[in-house]
């Protein structure tokens, strides 16, 4: 098979999201696949074996949900691809889509909470505010909860009493506080550690009549379990002594926790009892866990890959859970580690090098988004196809990378942007160092957060870089911040410290535009026409200035958000990154 026929194999591949099962009805799942070239939520009876695809849309569907009696399943539909819209729901079984809540006005999804008695509560953003309605089929709905900071729905139990709310009232979306309410609205329980801790509300126990809440704290500089009962105050904190970042979710019977636990780009599952505090390992193959969950009878069911080997879905009792239609996606090659002395501590980076030829390689830095994210020795289709064409890729878990605790994620703070390409610069020199990339032709990519570090990086460090790619970037924080969802305001304003108005040096300052005539080399961007995330005028402001000062540059508007529900769109993107890279690096 040629290098361009394997790489686009990879990106056509089928592929599974983990199911997720009805908590009354574990035999009722539903998943997300891409069999038809597009993301969409599929149906499955384990009972019979039947499946079924339940919403199909042009640009897909990325948010879906179960009832816990497993008779209905809820879907978000946005308008073409621009994550702005409402609820929908249909039988399980098959049926006629009804909306959720007909008088909710259309909003950015925050989450949706459901339980037994048919009470669902959704959380909207939109219009300046955060709200999240009570809803009952037939009945008008309830607003529940409204505040111009971010929040949003985190578990509602059973029985329908008791609704967990994330929310970030105190002035800090990086950090938020918990807080569980009655339908009513009445208060039962509030978490909030300040001091740039977070508290993040997780699931309430599956136990008809349980209150205990599982939840996420920083107290130790790392996000570790918590198990609260909102009306007794009790709280019990699950601690771990080895590294990494935590989470954790509740076992069928409510006896013990699933941890999953993230150090150095791997993953390990552990099962925790409640009762004596037993930790005991559950064997999974090295690599990356995406998603867990324990089914009933206490066998576990995850979302594996490696750098190497494509995604499955496995259960620790040794089968396959799910086989994906069609053919395979064809391997790659594994990632090596590197640890490199930076400006504010060790920097952990991932290098992938091709089969065929020889070092020093043309090589690309292809950083991640977020910035709340962090690059895993997880199987990339992109990843892989730059490798198949010739080029190392290397990935930096910059300061403000999550995976590495508490303190390396909020390092980000002050001279954003600035901080995670001093730690990118670092990684640079090492792997030039080291012989593995040709100083020549090395390029800087990246999409989303990703992106704007790459639009930042060829204006602020020009001498660097032979290239740059940049996929639906911020090129300007302040147009970004007038046009963009109100969550991602919200995060700006946390990150930031205020709005454009309260901080327009550092507003300025971070911003790619602001050195856009310092830019040396051909640039790529990406950006989708209905992105609000991204926003699509900023970057055009950006490619003016560019133009305006004679740089060379190269633009691609699409009718998606991001085109990663698409797998067309994806393979064309692909293409187009490769075609610009041999031709201004070679």
């Amino acid at each position: 098979m040629k290098a361009e026929e394997r790489w686009q194999a990879r990106f056509r591949a089928s592929r599974t999201t983990l199911p997720v099962w009805a908590r009354r009805a574990p035999h009722r799942s539903i998943y997300r696949s891409n069999a038809t070239g597009t993301w969409e939520v599929y149906a499955w009876d384990r009972a019979t074996g039947q499946t079924r695809q339940v919403t199909d849309r042009p640009r897909g569907t990325a948010h879906a949900a179960v009832d816990p009696t497993g008779q209905w399943i809820y879907w978000f539909a946005d308008t073409e691809g621009d994550e702005f819209g409402v609820w929908w729901r249909q039988p399980f079984t098959g049926g006629p889509d009804e909306p959720v809540a007909p008088d909710v006005p259309p909003g950015q999804p925050g989450g949706i909470a459901l339980s037994t008695t048919g009470l669902a509560a959704i959380s909207l953003a939109g219009d300046g505010a955060f709200r999240t309605h009570l809803v009952r089929p037939g009945e008008p709905s309830q607003l529940l909860h409204e505040h111009p900071e971010a929040a949003w729905v985190a578990d509602m139990s059973l029985d329908g009493q008791l609704i967990a709310i994330n929310h970030g009232e105190y002035g800090d979306f990086r950090h938020p506080a918990l807080r569980v309410v009655r339908p009513s609205g009445q208060t039962v329980g509030e978490l909030y550690d300040g001091d740039g801790k977070g508290v993040l509300g997780l699931r309430f126990a599956p136990v008809p009549g349980d209150r205990r809440l599982l939840a996420l704290h920083e107290r130790r500089q790392r996000q570790e379990p918590l198990v609260w009962d909102p009306v007794t105050g009790e709280q019990r904190e699950i601690w771990l002594r080895d590294s990494g970042d935590l989470a954790a979710e509740w076992y069928d019977d409510g006896r013990g926790l699933l941890i999953l636990r993230d150090t150095r780009a791997r993953s390990h599952l552990h099962r925790y009892d409640l009762a004596g505090g037993g930790l005991t390992l559950i064997d999974t193959p090295h690599g990356v866990i995406d998603d867990a969950a324990p089914r009933p009878g206490g066998h576990v069911e995850y979302s594996w890959s490696s750098a190497s080997r494509p995604p499955v879905i496995r259960s620790s009792n040794g089968q396959v859970v799910l086989n994906a239609s069609g053919p395979p996606a064809p391997p790659s090659v594994p990632v090596e580690d590197l640890d490199v002395p930076g400006p504010g501590g060790r920097i952990h980076a991932l290098v992938s090098r091709p089969e065929h030829g020889s070092a020093p390689f043309p090589t690309v830095f292809m950083l991640h988004g977020g910035p709340t994210a962090h690059d895993r020795d997880a199987f990339s289709p992109e990843v892989a196809a730059w490798v198949d064409s010739g080029f190392a890729v290397v990935r930096v878990n910059y300061r403000g990378s999550t995976g590495y605790g508490s303190g390396w994620r909020d390092a980000l703070h002050g001279e954003v942007g600035h901080i995670e390409l001093s730690d990118v610069a670092a990684v640079r020199r090492a792997v030039v160092e080291h012989g593995i990339a040709d100083p020549a032709r090395i390029l800087l990519s990246g999409t989303a957060w990703g992106g704007y570090l790459t639009l930042l990086g060829l204006g602020t460090q020009p001498e660097l870089w032979a290239a740059g790619i940049a996929a639906v970037p911020i090129a300007c924080h302040q147009t970004s911040y007038e046009d963009e969802a109100e969550s991602l305001r919200a995060y700006h304003r946390a990150l930031l410290g205020g709005s454009p108005d309260e901080q327009p040096e550092r507003y300025a300052a971070s911003s790619p535009i602001t050195y856009v005539d310092r830019v040396e080399s051909p640039v790529l961007i990406l950006a989708g026409e209905n992105d609000n995330r991204c926003p699509l005028r900023q970057i055009e402001k950006y490619v003016a200035k560019l133009a305006e000062h004679g740089r060379d540059h190269e633009i691609y508007t699409y009718d998606a958000v991001r085109g990663s529900l698409v797998v067309a769109e994806r393979i064309a993107q692909m293409s187009m990154q490769l075609d610009f890279a041999r031709k201004h690096v070679g």
